[in-house]
């Protein structure tokens, strides 16, 4: 851990990260619940507005000017390479069907690896005035609100499936994965199970107010922040194979006890 953050500027990543999420906060509240909102299909059928595209624009900028040797992924914007190690993976609005509806769930998702190796995660629910963060190896920070401080954070020690709660996005996609039984399988073996989708699920994983978040789709700008989160709250987030990757097109996050079980279920389908 010394290595890296002392040599590598882990540190200074991290912290810049944080410090650009009001401007970030400001552009897309600007639009939000807004009468001017316009939206457009991407190809893949998802929403996109000019809120997600100017968010990730202040970001690519803001990367550019303090970090320039470093690579961006970005979900609007595609691939910047770069010569550092560091790769930066954003998500301006994780979100966006919840921004356009007007429902405060929406996040922006910064994620940063080093040599491929996901060390930094923040995420922000602008809406709500919250957000998580971690760096590898310095735990993951909550602030519940704009003014409150950073306090630790750590996954639920709930033990018992049957007495857990399940979040997830959509059932669609589930559906659309051929995974349908699945979710019924898993909704049928928990407590609570909840559509508090998007980023905002994993913060809730993150928290210990939800024990489990599952989505069957999803893409590395939307892992690559939310990996170290929840590692460093202390629990567990791989695809749905079990690998602890942020590429595997989908996820599972849980306070860790009872990830296997998730698994299990997942693989019965």
């Amino acid at each position: 851990m010394g290595i890296w953050m002392a040599d590598q500027g882990g540190e200074q990543r991290y912290l810049a990260a944080r410090r650009w999420l009001p401007q970030v906060g400001a552009i897309v509240l600007s639009y939000f619940q807004g009468a001017h909102l316009e939206r457009v299909k991407k190809h893949d059928g998802t929403d996109v507005t000019k809120a997600d595209r100017e968010a990730e624009a202040y970001l690519r900028k803001m990367i550019s000017q303090e970090f320039p040797q470093d690579s961006i992924t970005g979900e609007e914007s595609g691939e910047t390479l770069g010569s550092s190690g560091w790769r930066w993976i954003v998500d301006p609005i994780d979100g966006t069907a919840a921004f356009v509806q007007g429902v405060p769930l929406f996040g922006t998702l910064i994620g940063a690896t080093f040599n491929d190796q996901p060390l930094i995660g923040v995420i922000a629910i602008h809406a709500l005035g919250e957000s998580v963060f971690a760096l590898k190896g310095q735990g993951a920070w909550w602030i519940r609100n704009k003014d409150a401080e950073p306090v630790r954070c750590h996954v639920s020690s709930q033990t018992q499936l049957s007495d857990a709660a399940f979040c997830y996005t959509t059932v669609k996609s589930w559906d659309q994965c051929g995974a349908g039984k699945a979710h019924e399988k898993l909704r049928q073996r928990v407590s609570q199970d909840r559509g508090w989708s998007d980023c905002y699920g994993y913060v809730l994983v993150a928290t210990g107010r939800a024990d489990i978040m599952v989505d069957a789709k999803m893409h590395i700008w939307d892992n690559a922040a939310l990996m170290p989160i929840i590692e460093e709250a202390g629990g567990r987030f791989t695809d749905w194979n079990g690998r602890s990757v942020i590429d595997g097109g989908n996820a599972v996050a849980s306070n860790g006890v009872l990830h296997d079980f998730v698994l299990k279920l997942l693989s019965e389908d």
